[in-house]
């Protein structure tokens, strides 16, 4: 077992024998023999060992066994004592969940702190024919489909290719002493119920199943590795940003392959179910203005692209720059104010400054949100124009809209649209002598 466990190492590329890990050791039958697979291969380790809290004496038995097992080996040894259905509460997940929170932020950082090159688990090929079809039962991507990863970041499994029968053969065989953890047969557990009533049906149709599904996971990853290439190279095209908000063109993504696949993946980080994307996808064709809503994003079918803003962009309340100030720094907006001479001053170009004659603004200037009614005089013209009308002409998103702030002098006048047009009643002329240049950052 040595020589397929090294192998396995090598051809994952996992670690080096020379790297120093940190072994995660409960006492039970797996993590015994991963750890002294490690010390025949003569592989630098410490053990850590997490006591949750949850089975009392022997909880406390599983400890002290971890504790002599560190001295056998002569490694460090650490352990942490969890108030693991606190968290779970605290947390509003369930004790599960909060046990795998607390130990993987506590491994990694121990790793740290100590130094060490990776964190070692004894995850084996059942635990992840268990995971596997876990994921599926409670639907999953190609992610899920994949079960377990060998490598995934700084945690390793050494043992994955591993199956159960194996490690068992290796404790008869090296005459290795285990603890039992009786919550194991308990299904009260989705995963143990899974093992003890669902698999072993699974296996009289398959006895080799572990096997089976890990090729599966193994042509699964491969996939995977191609969609996202797919996925990159549609972002590249689709995909632009400015600032806060994410736009993604509607016609790039209608010429892909498997849109609502596609788009899924590029909507992932923003929060968005699989079924509210195929409902996207189904109102490419509507008119502008369709919203979707995930838990932190808006997003907006606009005329030819997605906008995709957080459900925080839309702002309120009002905020005063007085004469002398020089930067406003507010929730979405950074402006940054310089007082020039005129005699010699270049109008800059773009739309995230504006120029404006200072001696015709009245201080205290005001930052506010757009309102209904507004209206300026946009600089170039010599009539009014509603803010509503301007922002339609402007082909502003509907979720941006509520995003526009408005610069306004204390006479009432606006003097600036900020990110799009200064006002032409402020406009530097040959009679400016003092310029206010105000800058979005």
């Amino acid at each position: 077992m040595l020589d397929r466990v090294r192998q396995y190492i090598q051809e994952n590329e996992l670690f080096t024998l020379t790297d120093q890990l940190l072994v995660a050791v409960s006492g039970g039958m797996d993590s015994v023999v991963l750890a002294d697979v490690l010390h025949r291969l003569e592989v630098p380790f410490a053990m850590a060992h997490c006591h949750f809290g949850l089975r009392g004496a022997e909880a406390d038995a599983d400890e002290e066994f971890v504790r002599k097992l560190a001295k056998k080996y002569d490694v460090p040894y650490f352990a942490e004592f969890f108030q693991t259905k606190a968290f779970a509460e605290q947390e509003g997940i369930s004790t599960q969940m909060a046990a795998r929170t607390l130990r993987y932020e506590w491994f990694e950082r121990i790793r740290h702190t100590q130094q060490l090159d990776y964190v070692a688990t004894a995850h084996h090929r059942r635990d992840a024919a268990e995971t596997m079809l876990l994921n599926l039962t409670h639907g999953t991507g190609l992610a899920g489909l994949h079960g377990i990863r060998p490598k995934n970041g700084r945690v390793v499994r050494p043992l994955l290719g591993m199956g159960k029968e194996d490690l068992y053969d290796y404790l008869v065989e090296q005459h290795l002493i285990w603890r039992e953890d009786a919550s194991n047969d308990s299904t009260l557990y989705q995963r143990n119920r899974l093992r003890h009533d669902v698999l072993p049906v699974l296996r009289e149709i398959n006895p080799s199943l572990d096997h089976t599904l890990q090729i599966t996971a193994e042509r699964v990853g491969g996939a995977e590795e191609i969609v996202r290439r797919y996925v990159a190279d549609t972002a590249r095209a689709a995909r632009h940003e400015e600032g806060e908000v994410t736009y993604l063109n509607i016609a790039t993504l209608q010429a892909t392959a498997a849109t609502a696949l596609v788009l899924h993946e590029l909507l992932r980080p923003f929060g968005f179910s699989y079924l509210v994307v195929k409902d996207i996808v189904a109102a490419f064709p509507a008119p502008s203005g369709r919203r979707f809503e995930s838990p932190t994003h808006l997003l907006v079918k606009d005329r030819e692209q997605l906008v995709i803003t957080r459900r925080s962009l839309t702002r309120f309340g009002t905020h005063q720059i007085m004469a002398g100030q020089e930067v406003l720094k507010i929730d979405g907006l950074h402006l940054r104010l310089e007082l020039a001479e005129a005699a010699g001053f270049d109008v800059p170009k773009g739309k995230a400054v504006a120029a404006l004659d200072a001696d015709k603004l009245k201080f205290p200037l005001t930052v506010r949100p757009w309102q209904e009614g507004d209206w300026f005089m946009p600089i170039g013209m010599k009539g009014k124009k509603l803010l509503s009308d301007f922002l339609i002409d402007q082909k502003v998103p509907l979720n941006l809209k509520d995003s526009v702030w408005v610069l306004v002098s204390a006479d009432g006048k606006i003097a600036w649209v900020v990110g799009f047009r200064p006002d032409e009643r402020f406009k530097v002329s040959e009679e400016t002598e003092r310029v206010l240049v105000v800058k979005r950052m």
